[in-house]
């Protein structure tokens, strides 16, 4: 049979950043693959879509806008004179195309529920999983992806304070959730963009967009990442999964699909990823890859009609969107406080004061815009001098660099405890 030659030069209309062009036949064919195409059905920002309605995106095309920004920032780092082959540039476009491959359904949320492992972890096995499917031509991004290869500011690229991940994910989930304040010069920061001494660093006319940049990231976090009633529907979620786990545990009836039912049998851990022992006919890295939304979704639908009181009523809570109350506080709340809440809820919806607990959710939640210890972002005079973006701007960004914790406690609205 004759082999059809597919044209891989594509345009994708994307909303954010208009036309973005596929320049590259690798590109392509990674974006083809089942393991990247199940990004389409894993939602960038989770269960975000209950309070903001228009959170529908995906991960696959947060990845593809990466790459957009990407190759935007390669063409200025050429012109400023940073040899960049051509070599290096796909190796570092597959990188941030890549990065967020390993991510579990509902992000972060589920990390520590389905699987104790991180994703950045998974996306590198993937990775590896990829380039030997790909004969090796992935050798040079997993080198940038893991900062092994030589010029350390194209690692910087795709993972940093100022990675190209930041800046498509707030630019889209800005325009997604219809919170301006997360908007932030992506064009301008792109431009100011340099290397000094192998480090990536920023032109010193664009300070004010990462100013900008740098409390839109704080906004966003508490006006979205950090919402409280996000936050109520992701340990929401996480006690739902908790539950159907230990019934299933315990040998009662449950529907599950299948590939969510491996993860709810096993308690996985890195070695068992790593080991690729195999359950059925797969290891558990196929059936990870098999995971997606849709699985959770699915079930947890079918869980509003379980005789179970407390799986049947939390799936109701996040079908319908009934979900808890939620409040912050500036200090853990207190175990009498707690012992009051769990005695209201025994009263009046579950008598059990072990499945009570299910309906009580505490812990706290942290907001760090830009911690310098981790990794700074420099601004690079025209002598040539480096200066700390604390250092280099003319109002105070400290506050930026302290972490803030919020307490928070969450209980069904049903019980009248103000």
């Amino acid at each position: 049979m004759q082999q059809v030659q597919l044209n891989k030069k594509k345009i994708i209309n994307d909303p954010v950043f208009g036309f973005i062009n596929l320049q590259s036949d690798i590109i392509f064919d990674l974006l083809e693959h089942p393991i990247f195409q199940r990004l389409r059905y894993i939602k960038q920002l989770g269960l975000s879509y209950l309070v903001f309605p228009g959170a529908n995106h995906t991960r696959f095309e947060h990845a593809i806008g990466t790459v957009h920004l990407m190759r935007q920032a390669i063409t200025v780092l050429k012109i400023k004179g940073h040899e960049i082959t051509d070599e290096e540039a796909e190796a570092v476009s597959i990188a941030i195309l890549l990065h967020d491959i390993g991510h579990a359904p509902f992000s972060h949320v589920l990390e520590n529920t389905l699987v104790n492992i991180s994703h950045e972890e998974i996306s590198l096995m993937l990775m590896q999983e990829l380039n030997q499917q790909f004969n090796g031509k992935l050798d040079l991004a997993i080198k940038v992806f893991t900062n092994k290869y030589r010029k350390q500011f194209l690692h910087q690229l795709v993972a940093s304070q100022l990675d190209m991940d930041r800046l498509d994910y707030l630019s889209r989930d800005s325009f997604f959730t219809g919170v301006v304040e997360g908007t932030i010069g992506i064009d301008r920061i792109i431009k100011m963009l340099n290397v000094h001494n192998d480090q990536l660093v920023v032109d010193v006319k664009g300070i004010y967009s990462i100013e900008k940049f740098l409390i839109s990231r704080r906004l966003m976090y508490w006006q979205v990442y950090l919402h409280k009633t996000v936050v109520a529907a992701e340990f929401l979620l996480i006690n739902v999964l908790k539950r159907a786990r230990e019934i299933i545990t315990n040998g009662g009836e449950l529907f599950v699909t299948p590939t969510l039912k491996v993860f709810l049998t096993n308690n996985f851990t890195p070695e068992d990823f790593r080991s690729n022992i195999k359950i059925q006919e797969r290891n558990v890295l196929q059936w990870y890859t098999l995971l997606d939304d849709n699985d959770i979704l699915i079930s947890i639908k079918e869980w509003q009609n379980h005789p179970d009181p407390v799986l049947s009523e939390m799936a109701k809570s996040i079908t319908n969107r009934k979900l808890p109350r939620t409040k912050f506080s500036d200090k853990p709340i207190s175990t009498a406080k707690e012992q009051k809440y769990l005695k209201q809820i025994e009263k009046q919806l579950v008598p059990d004061p072990d499945l009570a607990k299910y309906f009580l959710m505490t812990g706290v939640i942290t907001n760090n815009a830009y911690n310098k210890h981790y990794e700074n972002i420099s601004v690079l005079y025209k002598d040539g001098t480096v200066k700390e973006i604390n250092d280099a701007s003319d109002i105070n960004l400290s506050a930026l660099g302290k972490t803030v914790k919020k307490y928070f406690v969450c209980y069904p609205k049903e019980l009248d405890i103000y």
